[in-house]
């Protein structure tokens, strides 16, 4: 019996001593953890090569934005007494007057109602086609670089998943690798890697997705004011006729 309550007794105070040991481990790798800080600059650089792609998009995508909007923005600005004078212009047939504001403004709505008064003297029906395909020109101009723009957000994500897929490669390769000295530590430093390119191609399509809808949103601004001056200036053509 005596001997049985020291065989307990020794294993009781091993499985305390193991349990201490673990638990010291444990509490040593979180503080390991704890103190480790990493840059935004190192995690990038831990991305691989799929990062460079991803940082090109990016680039490119916030200068879209910025170029473009100002362009738009441009292009939306609006002169209130614009047709007041176009239409004080044909009315007194003074064309060449009325050409001569439309150069001067130069906006899109401008070039629109001076391919317009050009047209003055044929089929209305004349007039309104070429009115219509110079706001489409107009409007192509403008959407320069959307397309790309809407390539990179949906591209820039797939772009970020195959880096985490040929880094998870990578790191169950470096596991498979190192035989009996595999650890968790081996696995887990080679997935946080991987996992870089996801967020860094989420961060990019998600900036060229905003970018895309906030340009067209603004466009579609300029699409309308077009539209009111191209039906303002054909209501100006039909006056004449009803009186």
């Amino acid at each position: 019996m005596a001997i049985l309550n020291s065989i307990m007794a020794t294993l009781l105070l091993q499985t305390t001593l193991a349990t201490d040991s673990i638990g010291g481990a444990m509490q040593q790798a979180a503080e390991t953890v704890a103190t480790q800080e990493i840059s935004v600059w190192e995690l990038t650089l831990k991305g691989g090569i799929i990062m460079i792609p991803l940082a090109i998009l990016s680039i490119i995508s916030i200068y879209i934005l910025i170029e473009r909007f100002l362009a738009i923005n441009t292009a939306a600005k609006e002169d209130k007494t614009f047709m007041k004078r176009i239409k004080d212009y044909i009315h007194e047939g003074e064309i060449e007057s009325a050409l001569n504001l439309c150069k001067k403004t130069d906006t899109p709505y401008s070039r629109l109602i001076m391919k317009g008064i050009s047209r003055i003297g044929r089929p209305m029906n004349d007039v309104l086609v070429a009115i219509e395909n110079t706001g489409n020109m107009e409007i192509t101009a403008l959407g320069k670089g959307f397309n790309w723009l809407a390539t990179t957000a949906a591209g820039a994500p797939m772009l970020g998943f195959l880096g985490t897929v040929t880094g998870m490669v990578r790191a169950f390769f470096a596991l498979a690798s190192a035989g009996n000295n595999a650890n968790i530590a081996v696995l887990a430093s080679g997935i946080y890697e991987a996992l870089v390119t996801t967020v860094a191609g989420l961060i990019v399509g998600i900036i060229a997705l905003f970018a895309y809808n906030f340009l067209v949103s603004r466009l579609n601004k300029v699409m309308n004011q077009l539209e009111a001056k191209t039906m303002e200036f054909m209501d100006l053509l039909n006056e004449p006729a009803t009186k």
